[in-house]
């Protein structure tokens, strides 16, 4: 019997294996349903242009302009444009100059000269169209009078996927004492395990997308930042939780944008531990997150004796109020940021991410794949921007009250 169960997890886990296999860690760029279009008839004058570039994995990105000549920037975080010529994009002879390659590691950059200056109208990031693969980035720039053309030398130019270092609000100190604040950031799902998912869009490309760019968020305000995964790796839950005491976190922070039946869910909402939550939903979440565990042969369920659950239950004692401390926190800085969340924000449910009895957890669903507002805010770098940001902020302040309470509970 016990082979039989192997062969069919074998069997079942063939057609990610093999997707797996043929994914490249860097999205590369499908050239067939990419191109650049004018509006209008050209009368040698600038017209409104989108480009267009559909690539294989949906990636962090940045749009600004620049003078002498005028010219279009966008950096890529994490494409491979080599084996790509620029010059083949369907309508590059709309303008004068066109090129991309790697500029830094882990960044590409596509430099477009253009004919005039130029403002840029809307940047979106969806899921590919036309029987394509991946996401589609889409750039809609018009023609502008020159005392308009705003380049990065002014901090409004920039549509940024990651916040510009100008844009970032100063957080409140780290805690007190000699060592920064930790965070470990965990991003939902990897490897095998796509998470949700939703035509081309997977969880785990995007929770990875998310964690990437509160990395660098946190990591500008002066904390410390390690993640469960750094790449589309599968990493069991309860190793989740043994990589951040290994690391000696102060706070847990899982990453999700979990499905459920359209309709059940919608808005960004926080967990906390709770493994009397008798929420529908939230049992059927805690249940799908588990379920590629148990594929994987790891059953959480008899992880703790009798003995261990009480210990952990003291633990949690100081523990789960300072995991709820950082959750109110969290909304009142994502509310400030005008972040629509769930009817119920903060929720408790028995995800095993957040079983840590000994590190303040919470579990981030920043929203619904199967919900299309929260589909569309996902894949908004504007939205995405201040998510980061909020939380980062909630950070912050959980660190200077948590420290204060400290304090007071030593004297």
């Amino acid at each position: 019997m016990r082979r039989l169960w192997v062969l069919l997890l074998f069997l079942l886990a063939l057609p990610a294996l093999a997707e797996d296999g043929q994914r490249s860690a860097l999205a590369t760029v499908d050239l067939a349903h990419s191109a650049l279009s004018a509006e209008g008839r050209d009368r040698g004058r600038p017209r409104p242009m989108d480009l267009r570039l559909t690539i294989s994995q949906p990636v962090p990105y940045r749009v600004y302009f620049l003078d002498g000549p005028p010219r279009l920037v966008v950096d890529f975080r994490e494409i491979d444009f080599s084996g790509t010529r620029a010059e083949d994009l369907p309508g590059r002879e709309l303008v004068p100059a066109l090129r991309w390659g790697r500029f830094r590691p882990g960044w590409s950059r596509l430099v477009m000269e253009l004919p005039g200056p130029y403002a840029l109208r809307t940047a979106i990031q969806r899921p590919a169209e036309g029987g394509a693969r991946g996401a589609l980035v889409q750039l809609r720039i018009e023609p502008v009078g020159q005392k308009d053309f705003v380049t990065r030398g002014n901090a409004l130019s920039a549509l940024w996927d990651l916040p510009a270092p100008a844009a970032v609000t100063p957080l409140p100190p780290r805690r007190t004492g000699d060592k920064p604040l930790r965070v470990a950031l965990d991003p939902g799902h990897g490897g095998h395990d796509p998470g949700a998912q939703v035509g081309a869009i997977s969880e785990a490309a995007l929770m990875l997308s998310f964690a990437r760019e509160l990395t660098e968020i946190l990591t500008r305000a002066g904390f410390e930042v390690v993640a469960t995964r750094q790449d589309d790796s599968f990493i069991p839950l309860e190793r989740r939780m043994t990589l951040a005491r290994a690391a000696q976190a102060d706070l847990f922070i899982s990453l999700h944008a979990d499905a459920l039946p359209a309709g059940e869910a919608a808005g960004l909402s926080i967990y906390t531990w709770n493994p009397q939550a008798d929420d529908r939903a939230s049992r059927e979440l805690a249940m799908r997150h588990d379920r590629t565990d148990l594929l994987a042969g790891l059953d959480l369920a008899g992880t703790d004796d009798q003995v261990a659950a009480v210990l952990m239950d003291l633990a949690r004692t100081e523990t789960h109020p300072r995991s709820e401390a950082f959750a109110k926190f969290a909304v009142s800085e994502l509310n400030r940021a005008g972040i629509a969340m769930h009817r119920r924000p903060v929720r408790g449910a028995a995800f095993s991410v957040l079983k840590s009895p000994d590190i303040p957890s919470v579990l981030v669903e920043l929203g619904f794949l199967t919900d299309a507002g929260d589909r569309a805010n996902l894949f908004d770098p504007d939205w995405r921007a201040r998510t980061a940001q909020a939380l980062a902020r909630a950070v912050g302040l959980w660190a200077q009250d948590d420290a204060a309470r400290a304090a007071l509970s030593r004297q």
